[in-house]
């Protein structure tokens, strides 16, 4: 989920932006200090919205960089858990699939792909061996969030498509249309079945 945070927090702008305005220096410090990184509180950071403000700089003894109290807003990608998430399979490998979900990768486990006996096909696909359903690069999904952890500065995320609603797009389209066929077709014969009881 996307959110857009309020963040106070003591920015050290490094010497090599000293011949900037403050404000602007600050604002480059950000950009290079949280975007793209992955936090454990914030999420995965997409940019920075603005700095709104920024007190006067203090100096540690022993650092040549000025500290500056600042109060910003950024976007940030943070998951949550059993949280449905649209995305699109990225690779496809012998244990599972890697799906991108906004800005990062959730990774599903081969038996967390459907419910059959599923397997890496010589295409390179993902194979269900009684549906004969395939998952492939570039399959635009459907998944709910599993597990999340932050190890090392990293997100790794675990997904799951082995529950009802969830899947590759076209196999929820088919089943939609399956089951919009079976109710058209039990309407059918009861209409039949209540004209054949008339007199």
């Amino acid at each position: 989920m996307f959110y857009l945070l309020e963040v106070e927090d003591h920015v050290r702008v490094e010497p090599r932006h000293f011949g900037l305005p403050t404000k602007e220096a600050v604002e480059k410090q950000l950009n290079e200090s949280y975007v793209d990184k992955v936090n454990k509180e914030l999420g995965h950071i997409i940019s920075i919205v603005s700095v709104d403000e920024v007190d006067d700089g203090v100096i540690i003894p022993g650092d040549g960089a000025p500290f500056y109290k600042s109060r910003f807003k950024l976007l940030a990608w943070k998951p949550e858990l059993h949280e449905l998430v649209h995305g699109t399979i990225m690779e496809i490998t012998s244990f599972g699939a890697f799906m991108q979900i906004g800005p990062s990768q959730g990774m599903i486990h081969i038996s967390q792909t459907m419910e059959d006996y599923v397997s890496l096909s010589k295409t390179g696909s993902l194979s269900g061996k009684s549906s004969k359903r395939n998952l492939s690069k570039g399959d635009e999904c459907l998944a709910r969030i599993v597990a999340i952890s932050f190890k090392s500065g990293e997100m790794k995320i675990g997904l799951t498509m082995r529950q009802p609603g969830l899947g590759k797009i076209d196999w929820l389209k088919d089943d939609k249309k399956k089951k919009e066929n079976f109710a058209k077709a039990a309407a059918k014969k009861a209409d039949k079945g209540s004209k054949g009881g008339k007199k």
